[in-house]
């Protein structure tokens, strides 16, 4: 038998059911490894019991549900010896696409007994000031203002029934009440001012838009987009341009890469899809962080 594997599963995911959960677990069963599956019954529950896992032995996990499934492992295993494979069941799966990953069990599966650990680069976000900041990693994006206010207001039972139809309906009713206040970004020695801003260490957002195509996991950079306007219909026309992939020919929309960006100013912040906090923030490129299978 080989080394243990801990299935981390989140039955609340979109597209998740203990059916599917156990099929994969059988998978990976027969080829000769060892299975324990856990399956999270609040928020937290994933991260907690991904930092059990190294002191179990554990060397490598599945995180089985959406991004936020993954982003509470990550945040349990980042700079350990503990690798992490992807069993996609949310309703976007951002980080599966990034990577390639098949978005079926038995793909996910075979991808994760035939592929290799590889050391990716994560974002290092800090909310908040003293005596009580905040600090997490995030693989995909932070996004501030606009998109951490349509977060914030993100209903999850809406999520659960009705997918992708959710994240557009909250956009609607934050746009509705949008009333955003001024931000300065300083980013590696140059400085700028704005209303919203996605910093991203990967390229895709919401699916298959890319926001920062140069973005990449496997690069040692952040890479900011930071958009000037604050009307409404300026927040529509932002949304379209990412969907046609113009949104970076803009006049007011900067596009930044560097090592770290602070944020200063008042504003909702999101990271992998999952409400945060309030700027101001500090963000940082950890490079080779988090081994991750594919």
């Amino acid at each position: 038998m080989k080394s243990p594997i801990l299935l981390i599963a989140n039955p609340a995911a979109r597209h998740a059911s203990e059916k599917g959960i156990e099929r994969a677990a059988n998978l990976l069963r027969s080829g000769g490894w060892d299975v324990r599956v856990l399956f999270t019954c609040k928020k937290g529950d994933a991260e907690a019991f991904a930092r059990h896992a190294q002191a179990e032995g554990i060397s490598l996990i599945m995180a089985a549900g959406g991004d936020g499934t993954l982003n509470e492992v990550i945040n349990g295993i980042v700079h350990t010896d503990v690798s992490m494979a992807i069993l996609p069941m949310g309703t976007t799966n951002v980080l599966a696409k990034e990577l390639g990953i098949p978005e079926d069990i038995e793909g996910a599966v075979n991808r994760a007994l035939k592929g290799r650990p590889r050391a990716v680069s994560l974002g290092r976000i800090t909310v908040g000031q003293l005596p009580s900041p905040l600090t997490r990693y995030f693989c995909l994006m932070a996004g501030i203002g606009f998109d951490g206010d349509a977060v914030y207001r993100f209903s999850t039972s809406l999520k659960r029934f009705s997918g992708k139809a959710a994240y557009i309906l909250s956009g609607m009713k934050t746009l509705l009440h949008y009333s955003p206040e001024p931000l300065t970004f300083s980013m590696d020695g140059k400085s700028c001012r704005g209303y919203s801003a996605i910093i991203c260490k990967a390229a895709r957002y919401g699916g298959d838009f890319k926001v920062a195509p140069d973005a990449s996991l496997m690069s040692p950079l952040l890479y900011a987009v930071i958009m000037e306007g604050r009307r409404r219909f300026d927040v529509l026309r932002y949304s379209l341009g990412i969907m046609w992939g113009r949104h970076l020919r803009f006049n007011d929309v900067h596009y930044l890469k560097g090592d770290s960006v602070r944020i200063e100013g008042i504003a909702n912040v999101q990271t992998d899809g999952d409400y945060l906090g309030k700027t101001p923030a500090v963000i940082t490129a950890v490079p080779e962080a988090l081994k991750i299978v594919f």
